[in-house]
């Protein structure tokens, strides 16, 4: 017999990031030298203090059940550092900790969306909100921005996009995979043409301490108490602390909401991993800045000579980036090519093409929304970053 297969997970596709990966760490087990532009994790380790407050952690026994929210100790720590930090105000019960930013996505959206409630989603943005939307049974609504605005939507996009089924605005700023960040001026604007609508806002603020040059982080909820009482914050700690696989995240809201999601979390998963939240208290503590600024400093030294190569490059165009570690070049003056003996008509072939080809590993813009450009993370060491644009500069000459 064939067991049956549910058109829910059959309707959903794999992350395209994790794709690449997977096929780039294929070519490496034969022996290729790939250069692997596909990470959305940073290639720093997990701070040896964090590391040393789970160790603790286990010797003391924390192994077993904590409340499914999260231990109160976790989330009066992340509420103080929402206060201290974005200037948001929050009880440790308008806080709840998730196994990792995605699933605080996707559990946001199962406490918030109804089958057929519309949810914006402005292009480019990560793989996985129209699949969460999806899930939920909404629809996503995909605004498409322009190249010329910096992908960012604007205040006249938003007005014209709100129907009475809308129900939810997704914002990521800084974004994945754009490497742009909203400015306080565009966010208020944003804030201004929501209030007096039922919309409510997810802010997934993950990359708030990776930004660069003169970019200033703000919070869209700490806009105005309106802004607030809409809100959903998303945060975590895999970005900053560089605790990818610790998975741990957190979302801070209105409390109705987060007693949902912590309902929908009691069956769903239970506790996010128990020693793994004491390590997290610690992530929040005193070396903190430190460790987080010398990440962030490489980071945009990494990011500025990235897009300045590929800038060089004939028919790349790429905009430095302001935030997260990503650039996203626009490449699509090479479509319409051949090389070796390949078509490229879009953003997947051109990414595999490029990997098959050259041993250069990048993530297609198309499930991001927006298939004139490719994703470049610059979470790698600027030796492998030159290496990577010089095979992509070699590539393309072709």
């Amino acid at each position: 017999m064939k067991m049956k297969i549910s058109k829910r997970a059959q309707n959903v596709p794999p992350s395209a990031t994790i794709a690449v990966t997977v096929r780039a760490q294929q070519l490496k087990s034969q022996g290729v030298d790939v250069i692997g532009f596909g990470a959305g994790a940073p290639d720093f380790d997990t701070p040896e203090y964090i590391k040393y407050a789970a160790i603790e952690a286990l010797k003391a026994g924390k192994t077993k059940y904590t409340p499914a929210a999260g231990i109160v100790e976790l989330r009066a720590a992340i509420a103080e550092k929402l206060e201290k930090e974005n200037g948001l105000k929050y009880s440790p019960d308008q806080i709840i900790v998730n196994i990792g930013g995605k699933h605080s996505v996707y559990e946001a959206m199962q406490a918030v969306i109804d089958p057929g409630d519309e949810v914006i989603l402005p292009a480019p943005y990560w793989v996985t909100y129209p699949e969460a939307v999806k899930l939920a049974g909404g629809i996503a609504k995909v605004i498409r921005t322009k190249t010329a605005g910096s992908y960012k939507i604007t205040p006249k996009l938003l007005k014209e996009a709100i129907t009475a089924k809308t129900i939810m605005l997704v914002l990521n700023s800084p974004n994945n995979p754009g490497g742009f960040t909203y400015t306080p001026e565009e966010l208020k604007g944003i804030a201004n043409v929501l209030e007096g609508t039922s919309v409510c806002v997810l802010s997934d603020e993950i990359y708030e301490k990776l930004i660069y040059g003169n970019t200033q982080f703000v919070s869209f909820a700490s806009l105005s108490e309106d802004a607030c009482k809409r809100t959903l914050t998303l945060n975590g700690f895999s970005k900053a602390f560089s605790m990818t696989g610790w998975r741990l995240g957190y979302t801070a809201g209105p409390l109705e909401v987060i007693k949902a999601m912590g309902r929908l979390q009691s069956h769903m998963t239970q506790n996010p991993v128990s020693f793994g939240q004491y390590a997290a208290i610690a992530a929040l503590g005193e070396p903190a800045d430190e460790t987080i600024e010398r990440m962030r400093v490489e980071f945009e030294r990494r990011g500025k000579y990235m897009a300045q190569r590929l800038n060089r490059i004939e028919g790349v165009v790429c905009a430095e980036p302001t935030g997260a570690f990503y650039c996203f070049p626009d490449v699509s003056a090479h479509y319409g090519r051949t090389i070796n003996s390949v078509k490229i008509n879009g953003s997947m072939d051109f990414a595999k093409a490029l990997l098959e080809q050259a041993n250069v590993a990048v993530v297609p813009g198309l499930p991001f929304g927006c298939d004139e450009n490719v994703r470049l993370s610059f979470a790698t060491s600027l030796e492998q970053i030159t290496k990577g644009l010089d095979r992509l500069e070699k590539w393309l000459s072709k």
